[in-house]
């Protein structure tokens, strides 16, 4: 029978056919944890009395939100799994000394691979299907039972066929993409399914769009979001020492699908999404005419902190300063991407424009540290959530946007378009 990606991704795993609806055991490529949710997979894993990891080199762990440590708290829940790492000598354990966010620490490293079946215990996980991967959030005991057994048991689901047709003007990115796509069908429009990004726009976005895509399929309460392998793909991994060898799938012409959602990119302008819902989408046109005053600007988190959004920022603010009533924090994704914004010089223009750069990390994006916001304060933000109190106080604001609108807003002190 006709299938789509995720269904063949799953089917090659368990080796016979299988189609959205069923209830299968899959073994897993790649199991994620980060230094919040691990210590509790840790305890369950000690408490079932097992005693090795079923599959070490599928399993990786992430120190990216509380690190360097902000408190007492966060330096032990990170110890558990150091002394972890350290005694089932995980090759895959990053912390201060290689550091980022997980979602795009991993790409980068080359441990995520077109065809992989990878969960995580952080609902962001769906990032990695930019890479033609099925990936997915799931809690920290199930987490265990994958790191104990090597697989987990799976719901196969059903997908919406996202049709993307033209090209992206200026400044409409990946993120305005998928902040239109929430827009359209809510917060839940997309539960427990697939969003399988298709259609001639695929062409023109870069991985970093991708990325950004599939990062927020959670946001419309999708399970997954997935991007099938193609030249840009391609290019991405051609300098990386991958983990396994790629497994390439593609969605037969006469999948399928549970919905058709078609889009004209070409008539996209950035998309913003006002508080308290990543749905509550609006036109920069419409943001620009209800004048929103800001306190600060964030460019950073697993959605939009690559260099490409450095690159964008950069641009933006050479020559500028940041308006004296906004803070601008930029935190970049990983090290490496830090390194060679600075190489590119993209650091020197964000620093001389009064912005701040922190290390990686997903404190700002969740409320935890490095830039939280005080009662009533404002942010414009290329972060991925805006519910109240995400950023800080539950008094504060948070409107979402891509990373060329942070950068004009920092300058001008209201949500501004970068056109």
């Amino acid at each position: 029978m006709a299938q789509t990606i995720t269904e063949k991704i799953f089917s090659q795993h368990i080796g016979r056919e299988v189609l959205a609806g069923e209830i299968i055991r899959c073994d897993i490529d790649m199991v994620i944890g980060n230094d919040i949710t691990t210590p509790i997979s840790i305890s369950a894993f000690n408490l079932s009395g097992a005693t090795k990891l079923a599959n070490p080199d599928g399993f990786s762990i992430v120190l990216d939100h509380f690190i360097p440590a902000k408190d007492i708290a966060s330096a032990n829940q990170a110890k558990i799994s150091r002394l972890f790492a350290k005694e089932h000598k995980l090759k895959n354990f990053f912390d201060e000394k290689d550091m980022g966010i997980e979602h795009a620490l991993l790409p980068e490293k080359g441990l995520i691979v077109p065809g992989d079946v990878i969960i995580g215990a952080d609902s962001h996980t769906c990032t990695h299907g930019a890479l033609g991967a099925f990936s997915t959030g799931m809690g920290s005991t199930d987490l265990a039972f994958a790191m104990i057994t090597g697989g987990n048991w799976f719901k196969v689901p059903e997908s919406i066929k996202v049709n993307l047709s033209g090209k992206p003007a200026q400044h409409t990115t990946g993120k305005d993409i998928i902040l239109e796509i929430i827009r359209l069908i809510g917060v839940d429009g997309a539960l427990y399914k697939t969003l399988e990004f298709t259609g001639s726009t695929i062409e023109h976005l870069t991985m970093d769009d991708r990325f950004s895509m599939c990062n927020m399929a959670i946001e419309a309460g999708a399970k997954s979001g997935i991007v099938a392998y193609d030249d840009v793909t391609k290019e991405f991994l051609s300098d990386k020492n991958l983990a396994r060898e790629p497994r390439i799938h593609y969605s037969d012409d006469d999948a399928v699908y549970c919905l058709t959602l078609d889009i004209n990119v070409a008539e996209l302008e950035p998309v913003i999404a006002y508080p308290f819902l990543p749905s509550n989408g609006h036109s920069i046109t419409q943001a620009v005419s209800d004048k929103i005053k800001i306190d600060q600007a964030f460019i950073g988190s697993c959605t939009n902190g690559r260099l490409s959004d450095l690159k964008t920022a950069a641009a933006i603010l050479d020559g500028k300063k940041v308006h004296e009533d906004v803070r601008l924090i930029v935190t970049p994704g990983t090290q490496k991407i830090l390194k060679e914004a600075y190489k590119l010089g993209y650091m020197d223009i964000i620093i001389d424009a009064g912005g701040v750069v922190s290390n990686p990390t997903c404190g700002a994006c969740l409320g935890g540290y490095m830039g939280i916001l005080g009662d009533s304060e404002v942010a414009v933000s290329t972060t991925n959530r805006n519910f109240v109190g995400r950023m800080g106080s539950r008094s504060s604001e948070v409107y979402l946007a891509n990373s060329a609108v942070a950068a004009i807003s920092a300058i001008t002190g209201y949500i501004s378009d970068p056109r």
